[in-house]
């Protein structure tokens, strides 16, 4: 009997792949009120979905995806949150810091100390494009710290004036030249866009992951990320779509190897131990 005549017993099989293995989600989030409050209900549903459906790891961060200009009152507050969040969750959660190089030394000490209270790496919006050389001083601190940077991405055919300055595969691609010993991760391949364009962009690029959280649930993205990137270049994450995602990676049309390489970030584990160490 197969899985499409009994899909329940299907399921139940391959979720082996998630209890026998370590598993991280690099991408969820911290939802907050208008910057005034976390939203605990969300961030409970987030740790306990996690729990349910062995996910060891969740790295969650609380952005602000509205200002041009995120001021350093606002992303210090943002990042309290998410170590309230982190506090409560402490077996599955982790931190991501957020901030905004418009600010660069407040920047910096807000990195410093979220670093050493156990934030496992950065993660940031569309303030800036990644290759914008304001963000320069960024990724000096990121490769002194050896710490990856997770950013907010996508390629849409036209142009999107909520999001002019939304990150695609070719400002990832320049700045992974220009350091290429700092870890960038490209947000969501499938959150929307013209994931194909964005996958040809960085498939030189080795210091450029992608992350394969996101909506969209076109059936050969995973598949040709394996093939263009390697599994190894390829992380699992949920970003809000929690269920579609653990979906995306069961269903994919690749080998067990390569989903437990994926589940697990395998090149990324060491960032997660270093944070448990301190947590």
């Amino acid at each position: 009997m197969n899985g499409m005549n009994n899909p329940e017993k299907w399921f139940t099989d391959k979720m082996g792949l998630f209890r026998d293995n370590f598993v991280a989600d690099w991408h969820d989030h911290v939802k907050h009120e208008n910057f005034n409050d976390i939203n605990w209900e969300r961030i409970d549903y987030i740790a306990n979905f996690c729990r349910d459906n062995s996910i060891d790891r969740a790295m969650v961060s609380a952005i602000d995806t509205v200002s041009d200009v995120c001021k350093p009152e606002i992303f210090q507050r943002l990042n309290g949150f998410v170590a309230e969040a982190v506090k409560k969750h402490q077996d599955v959660l982790r931190g991501m810091i957020f901030v905004d190089m418009a600010f660069p030394k407040e920047a910096e000490a807000e990195i410093r100390k979220c670093v050493n209270e156990g934030f496992v790496g950065i993660k940031l919006y569309h303030q800036h494009f990644i290759n914008d050389p304001i963000m320069y001083p960024l990724f000096e601190l990121c490769r002194e710290l050896d710490i990856p940077i997770l950013m907010h991405a996508g390629h849409n055919r036209y142009p999107d004036p909520r999001q002019p300055r939304m990150s695609g595969g070719e400002h990832f691609s320049d700045i992974a030249e220009k350091f290429p010993d700092v870890q960038f991760v490209m947000a969501h391949i499938t959150g929307g866009g013209d994931w194909y364009w964005q996958l040809k962009a960085v498939k030189d690029s080795p210091n450029v992951a992608i992350d394969m959280s996101g909506s969209v649930l076109d059936r050969p993205v995973i598949e040709t990320a394996v093939k263009m990137l390697g599994a190894d270049r390829i992380l699992f994450g949920m970003d809000g779509s929690l269920a579609a995602c653990v979906g995306k990676i069961l269903g994919a049309d690749i080998s067990d190897d390569d989903k437990k390489t994926i589940l697990s970030g395998t090149a990324f584990r060491r960032y997660i131990e270093r944070s448990d160490a301190k947590c």
